[in-house]
């Protein structure tokens, strides 16, 4: 008996159950549906639109969903995911009649379970139709109404009101909800950026200048890892934020540089792209990372990348002591300024997480030290926004490292509007400043003497 082809809302179930069940990666799993089932152009953008929203805006969902469903807890997580995606789209989507919602969510239920389940998806759409969502006004608790309206943790909400204020955390809160825009890396030893821009305007692509980095540029229709300059090695497919670390980091010439934890490759191949006839020495866990890194500098055309699958925590037993001119540490972290890629993220993460991954973080930064000549500098870098993470780190490794100290000539090294929000020797981009990654970067020098 032939199969019949799956619609966008059974695809997106099935996403948003794996997500819920076994806390798969929505974005790695959002992209391996597509290219399986084959979807495009709307269908590709509304499974996109339907699987992002219904992550994004979960803890929204709930809160308007509780009043209409009577045993939450003994209803079965895909009725759950069905109810959410069906109730994001008849709230956060104008272009879809409800009534087609409707009649998908109840089809959806009918084929996945039986009658009874099918009445209920029914019944509880219909009353949310005809009496309308809860308010959220009906919060007092200004933090609490915060979590539910933007769908963070309380407890993360708590913690960055309290290192950054109310007014920082809600801008940050709100930009998460926004939907990124593609952008990328300009190979400027290749191309400069505006002959990118017409090579991919004739391609097709809608694509603009980013005022973040002097090398990015911003994708408002098309994927540009689909594009022919793309193939041709032109292009890397980087976060502006992301591109800040090279510049910081100065890597020029002949300089010998470790990149520790450096899969998938972005800050790698663009720092190897920075030199002449210098070397960029990349150190990732695991093999399967590491081959990422190798498989981005072929396609770049990058012969000066030598690439290693060991623990960075270890670099000293690989690498002699003061043997390199630059070193960057881009630490694991918590990922919180990475929110609007990785909406799951907010909710995997515990407190528990943060001070683990910053034990971490020392670790690296202590082991990666020694290997640093005098007069060379280290770059720490996360994509998180949290003080324990970012600051407590820098500011620990120059207390344990007197051989250190602390590069105030970070802003000197930056794109220009960038500079604004240096603060001394360290950069806490939040998502908010350029509607591109959270982002810390911090710039140690060791002494001469």
């Amino acid at each position: 008996m032939k199969q019949t082809k799956k619609t966008v809302r059974e695809i997106a179930l099935d996403v948003l159950e794996s997500v819920e069940k076994n806390q798969s990666y929505s974005n790695l799993l959002l992209n391996s549906m597509i290219k399986k089932h084959g979807l495009e152009g709307p269908d590709s953008g509304l499974l996109t639109e339907i699987i992002y929203g219904t992550i994004q805006r979960k803890m929204t969902l709930d809160y308007y969903l509780q009043p209409f469903i009577k045993n939450q807890k003994k209803t079965q997580s895909w009725v759950i995911s069905l109810l959410r995606m069906s109730l994001y789209q008849m709230v956060f989507l104008d272009k879809i009649p409800d009534h087609a919602i409707l009649f998908e969510g109840v089809e959806i239920a009918k084929n996945r379970g039986h009658k009874g389940i099918s009445s209920m998806v029914n019944g509880v759409l219909r009353n949310i139709q005809r009496k309308g969502i809860p308010s959220l006004e009906a919060i007092e608790d200004e933090a609490e109404r915060l979590s539910i309206e933007t769908s963070h943790p309380i407890w993360l909400v708590k913690r960055w009101i309290n290192q950054f204020g109310f007014e920082k955390t809600k801008e940050m809160c709100e930009i998460n909800l926004v939907a990124p825009l593609q952008s990328a890396r300009v190979n400027i030893k290749k191309l400069s950026r505006d002959e990118a821009i017409s090579a991919l305007t004739e391609e097709g692509y809608h694509v603009e200048k980013s005022e973040v980095a002097p090398e990015a540029i911003l994708c408002l229709r098309g994927n540009l890892a689909y594009s022919e300059s793309y193939k041709m090695g032109y292009l890397t497919i980087q976060d502006e934020s992301s591109m800040l670390v090279a510049h910081a980091l100065g890597a020029a010439g002949n300089d010998m540089v470790l990149d520790c934890c450096a899969a998938p490759g972005g800050k790698t191949t663009h720092i190897a792209e920075g030199l002449t006839t210098g070397q960029v020495n990349a150190i990732d866990l695991h093999e399967h990372k590491v081959k990422l890194i190798n498989e981005q500098a072929e396609r770049l055309g990058l012969r000066n990348i030598k690439t290693y699958a060991a623990d960075s925590r270890k670099v000293g037993e690989i690498f002699s002591k003061e043997g390199f001119d630059r070193i960057l540490v881009d630490a694991p972290c918590s990922g919180f300024g990475v929110m609007r890629r990785k909406p799951d993220v907010k909710y995997t993460k515990s407190p528990e997480d943060v001070s683990r991954l910053s034990a971490i973080q020392e670790q690296l930064l202590d082991a990666s030290a020694p290997l640093l000549k005098k007069g060379g500098r280290l770059i720490y870098s996360t994509c998180t926004v949290d003080r324990e993470e970012n600051e407590r780190v820098a500011a620990s490794f120059l207390e344990k490292h007197p051989e250190f100290e602390a590069d105030v000539t970070l802003a000197d090294r930056l794109p220009e509007n960038v500079k604004p929000f240096v603060e001394g020797y360290f950069l806490q981009v939040f998502p908010q400043y350029f509607s591109s990654d959270g982002f810390f970067i911090a710039s140690f020098r060791k002494k001469v003497q």
